[in-house]
Formats: structure tokens, C-alpha cells, sequence
């Protein structure tokens, strides 16, 4: 008998799994704790693929995907959980990819965020804070976990611009505004340029795609808003890069003092397996554990924005312990040595490998040598 969507999320839920992929010719396969494995289910064929993702959407949703040949969606099951779906096309053939979305919002303790975030960024009352790392990266729900302390702590109008929506928060203290792209808006932009005549105290960007987008986030932060953003970049140094970049020549440098004036800080995180399971953990933390670059705009940093010497904004942050900063080799090394992540896997992220191994230390050779007879064993 061939498979129903709702059991197959199902087995993805059962196995703690971040993402299940459908495509022809293969079984479902689910990515769990980083890793794709196949389930026991039987290859999909042409029409049962296109069967299972079309049982996700709607007549307009499936019109839109077969007219542009790309959709994004979220889709809920009761008392199961909700996904974040893309579907496309894959040499003529449907494919889809859905990633999970628990119903509880996480918190910022079980995601194992710096305590900067809780004791300081949290509390900015305006400019811009922006969240970056890879797909897969678990940057929605860092996002998610500082709206969610706002909106239980303090009385603010809270906006995001999502495409889709994922987390659903409910209104606590805050009152909360959640529009989806295609379903509330028609663009990101279209939703910033009216988000500043609906009154918000702060305004969550899903994604920061293209210059008008990037310039109306700016303009809402210097006029007294708190922005968050995401990007895809993997460091803060290349995120200020990033941003400018995408604006003409003769207008880099009035952004770079829009930056240096109302930026907050950059957040650029990965996400690695965790070594040994620890007891306590929960199921948010369980397969994987988060490291994270931190960039507090001090004036120190604001004038390496200003003056474009973003090469040294790494020494900055190396320098910025006191304000909280710390740079990606600091926590990946801090992992290793506490045993939560092995140093093959934190070796895979850092593009320092001489300073990450000088802060491991004397015993990083040891590891090495033994994750080498791991691997040949």
C-alpha cells in the first residue's frame, strides 16, 4: 500500500529528525542529528512523489507550483507539528524538501545561546541585529527564541515578514503581527514600506534578499526600530561585506556609516552533531549543538565599518570578551574541550584552523590523532 504524507512525517518526528527530502527514485529520506538516511519505505515513483507533495497544498499552491516550477509553503498536521516545505522541479519530476517546525517556540537556554543575548541584545530598544550562517543553520529558531523572551517580558507590537511563517507565536505581553510572503504580502519590501505606518516597536525580516529590501531594514532601524535579519553569510566580517556590496559604488560609504550607526550586532552560527548525548538535554538539543560568532557593534567596531577595514573586525572581536564578543573558533574550541562536539566536526567548520587549534590547545594534537584512528578503525 503506498505511503501517506501524515506517516511519513510521522517517522520523521519519531526519529528526531530535522528534514525529510521526497524524490524519485529514492525512499523518503530524513536528515537527523546532520545526517541523511534512508527509511524503509519503498522508492518513490514519478506519481506517487508528485501524490504525496501535492496532498500538501492547496489548489492556488499547487496551480503556483506547477505554473513557476518552485513553491514555498508551510504545512500543518494536528497534533504532529508543522513543516516548512519547498517543492520543485527535478528533471521533469517533482521533489520536495520539508523541514520541521516544533509547535513549542524554543527558548534561548535550550538552544544554548550566548548569554550576551539574554542579558544585553535583548533589550536593545532599537537598530539592527542580524542572524547569518548556512542553510540548515538554525538561525529561525534563534530568531524565534529572542521574539518569543520579548513578547513574554515586554509590551511591544511585534512585526514579522516571513516567507512562510514558521514558529506561530501567541500574543503574551506583546501583541504579535506574523505576514507570509505570497499569502499577507507580495514581497519583502511592500511589507517593510507599510510596516512603518502600523505602529511596531519591532520588525522581523525572514530574509534580507536584495537592495531595496536591505535599505528599507536600514531605514526602519535608524528610525527607532529593532530589526532582525537573516543572512547567509558565515561571518560577521563578511556579513558588513555582504551588505554593502549590494548597493552601487557611490552609495557604500553612506551605508557603512548606516551601519556603523545602527547596527547592533552580527550573530553567525553553525550547527554540529553533539558527540555524546548528554542527560537533561532536550529533544531541541539532543542530535545537534549550536556555535556561535558574536559581533557587538562597540565604537571600536563602528569605526572599522566606517573606514571599510572589515579585515580587522576578527582581531575586534577577539578583543571584545569583556562585551560579550567571541569569535567562532573561540566556541568551537570551547565545545571540544568540554567533549559536547568531536574536533574532526568543529575542524569542518573553522576557517582559522591554526587559531582554533592554539585554543584547544596541547591536547588538540591527541584528539586529532585519535579521531584519525577513529576514522580508520
Amino acid at each position: 500500500m503506498a505511503a501517506e504524507i501524515q506517516e511519513i512525517l510521522q517517522l520523521v518526528i519519531d526519529k528526531g529528525g530535522s528534514d525529510l527530502h521526497l524524490k524519485v527514485g529514492l525512499p523518503p529520506i530524513i536528515r537527523t542529528s546532520g545526517k541523511l538516511v534512508k527509511t524503509e519505505f519503498e522508492p518513490l515513483t514519478k506519481d506517487e512523489c508528485q501524490r504525496l507533495i501535492f496532498s500538501m497544498l492547496t489548489g492556488d499552491q499547487r496551480k503556483q507550483l506547477e505554473q513557476t516550477f518552485e513553491l514555498d509553503c508551510s504545512y500543518g498536521v494536528s497534533g504532529l507539528g508543522r513543516f516548512r516545505v519547498n517543492a520543485y522541479k527535478d528533471r521533469g519530476s517533482y521533489a520536495a524538501a520539508l523541514r520541521t517546525i516544533p509547535f513549542q517556540v524554543p527558548n534561548m537556554e535550550d538552544l544554548g545561546l550566548p548569554p550576551v543575548v539574554g542579558k544585553d541584545l535583548v533589550h536593545k530598544p532599537r537598530g539592527m541585529i542580524l542572524v547569518t550562517g548556512p542553510t540548515g543553520s538554525g538561525k529561525s529558531s534563534t530568531l524565534a527564541a529572542m521574539i518569543n523572551w520579548i513578547n513574554e517580558n515586554k509590551s511591544e507590537h511585534i512585526l514579522t515578514i516571513e516567507d512562510p511563517i514558521e514558529f506561530l507565536h501567541r500574543h503574551k505581553n506583546s501583541v504579535i503581527s506574523q505576514r507570509e510572503l505570497g499569502q499577507d504580502t507580495k514581497s519583502f519590501a511592500n511589507a517593510l514600506k507599510a510596516a512603518l505606518r502600523e505602529d511596531p516597536d519591532i520588525i522581523l525580516v525572514g530574509e534580507l534578499r536584495d537592495l531595496e529590501t536591505i535599505q528599507l531594514a536600514l531605514t526602519a532601524a535608524e528610525t527607532g526600530h529593532l530589526v532582525f535579519g537573516t543572512l547567509h553569510t558565515s561571518s560577521a566580517a563578511q556579513t558588513i561585506d555582504r551588505v554593502v556590496d549590494v548597493f552601487p559604488t557611490s552609495q557604500q560609504q553612506q551605508v557603512r556609516v548606516m551601519l556603523s550607526n545602527g547596527l547592533v550586532a552580527v550573530m553567525s552560527q553553525t550547527l554540529m552533531p553533539r558527540q555524546v548525548a548528554q542527560a537533561g538535554a532536550s529533544s531541541m538539543t539532543k542530535g545537534r549543538v549550536l556555535a556561535m560568532e558574536i559581533m557587538i557593534n562597540t565604537p571600536a567596531i563602528a569605526n572599522l565599518i566606517r573606514e571599510a577595514k572589515t579585515a580587522q573586525i576578527y582581531s575586534a572581536i577577539q578583543m571584545g570578551g569583556a562585551q560579550g564578543m567571541q569569535t567562532l573558533e573561540t566556541a568551537l574550541a570551547t565545545l571540544v574541550k568540554a567533549g559536547t562536539v568531536s574536533i574532526a566536526d568543529a575542524m569542518m567548520k573553522t576557517s582559522r584552523t591554526d587559531d582554533f587549534l592554539r585554543l584547544v590547545g596541547p591536547q588538540a594534537q591527541q584528539m586529532l590523532t585519535a579521531a584519525g584512528k577513529g576514522s580508520h578503525s
